[in-house]
């Protein structure tokens, strides 16, 4: 892959995450602000514990969310410094195939793949 191609690859999927991210955090904004105004008691209120469940869970994907962000710059400043492509692991390239579906790859497969034991 040459470095247009990963550079156009990187800031497509760092625009993806910042429209993710604006939007996660709009959803968990609403839903505090929401919660604010009523008089809602996790514990004794049948939706209360649901209400908590949901404001956890978009909470772990603005995390998640903001941690892909970290990754994307990562991977641009990786390209940068010409290091884009190669395994932080072993030092091979890793392939073109799993750049295309993890354009943000910091190893080859066989460094991501689980130890057999």
């Amino acid at each position: 892959m040459d470095d247009d191609a990963a550079r156009d690859r990187l800031d497509a999927e760092r625009e993806a995450t910042l429209r993710r991210l604006a939007s996660l955090t709009e959803d968990f904004d609403a839903m505090v602000a929401a919660s604010r105004d009523t008089n809602a008691d996790d514990e004794h209120d049948p939706e209360g514990a649901t209400i908590a469940f949901e404001r956890s869970q978009v909470g772990a994907l603005v995390r998640q969310a903001r941690h892909q962000l970290v990754e994307a710059d990562a991977a641009v400043e990786r390209l940068a410094a010409g290091t884009y492509g190669s395994c932080e692991s072993c030092g091979a390239p890793i392939g073109d195939g799993r750049l295309e579906a993890r354009p943000l790859a910091r190893t080859c497969i066989d460094c991501a793949a689980p130890t057999r034991r």
